[in-house]
């Protein structure tokens, strides 16, 4: 019988041409940028999860009161910038955590990890619990420059940190070193999860558009058209909900720039030879 050459991992022929370092730069960027829109969406998240902290329902104040209402609150008490509070922690975190974990996963790819059954999922929950230990100091600041606000609208302990690098020395000088740690334990799993899922389901999903494109549609515009003719205008929103709250905003621009990113790093290497 002949011999079959084994095939690659959906997505993953895209990463053997650029190489780890790259990738873990080209990563960490994708990431920041993404960063800069949903930031706002942390700063909520964040006030709405520390609001009522270990307190009976209904027996303290809700300054935060859903999506929209939460975000005119923080403006009114923080202004527009409020919305941003935390960035530059985040941002760091971003570069950290997903720096660490596109790299790792490309280090896989380069291996041949992904090209096994179950690869891609691995690889994906390996580098994510490596970015997340990594960036957990960052996260942690983020998460406290977040929380703070005027005393009218706090909610959590009020830790007024200055800047990132004060907020670390602050946790390092009252809690020791392993102070800049805590909540790793929590952090670990939740990003394994995620970017396993994120990874894996980013590879395969890439591959298969790319398998059938040409099939039924010439490009977006044909596409759009013919949903729009022959399923009408809502068609195009089919699957909105639970795509938006399967994936959230941050995952579709992480992904978006990072791949985009790393087109242009392949097309400077083939020019380069």
């Amino acid at each position: 019988m002949p011999l079959t050459r084994a095939q690659p991992a959906p997505g993953s022929e895209d990463v053997e041409m650029v190489p780890p370092a790259v990738d873990l730069v080209l990563g960490a960027s994708a990431c920041c940028l993404a960063c800069v829109f949903t930031n706002p969406l942390e700063v909520v998240k964040t006030r709405l999860q520390l609001q009522g902290e270990l307190q009976a329902r209904g027996t303290y104040p809700r300054p935060y009161r859903g999506f929209v209402a939460s975000v005119a609150a923080v403006a009114r008490a923080d202004g527009l910038w409020g919305l941003q509070k935390g960035l530059a922690a985040g941002l760091l975190y971003q570069g950290l955590m997903n720096g660490v974990r596109f790299y790792c996963y490309s280090l896989a790819c380069h291996t041949g990890l992904t090209q096994q059954p179950g690869g891609t999922v691995i690889a994906g929950a390996v580098a994510g619990a490596l970015g997340a230990f990594v960036g957990s100091p960052a996260y942690l600041v983020k998460t406290q420059q977040q929380a703070q606000t005027v005393a009218a609208m706090a909610v959590g302990h009020q830790h007024h940190h200055r800047s990132v690098l004060g907020a670390l020395e602050t946790i390092w000088r009252q809690q020791g070193l392993m102070g800049l740690w805590r909540g790793v334990g929590g952090a670990v799993p939740r990003v394994m999860v995620g970017s396993a899922a994120q990874l894996a389901t980013f590879a395969s999903a890439k591959a298969w558009v790319q398998e059938r494109q040409g099939r039924l549609y010439r490009g977006l515009a044909d596409c759009l058209v013919k949903i729009w003719r022959q399923e009408g205008p809502l068609a195009l929103y089919k699957g909105l909900g639970p795509v938006y709250l399967r994936l959230g905003p941050h995952t579709i621009l992480s992904m978006l720039f990072w791949d985009e990113l790393r087109k242009l790093a392949r097309r400077a290497q083939h020019q380069g030879t």
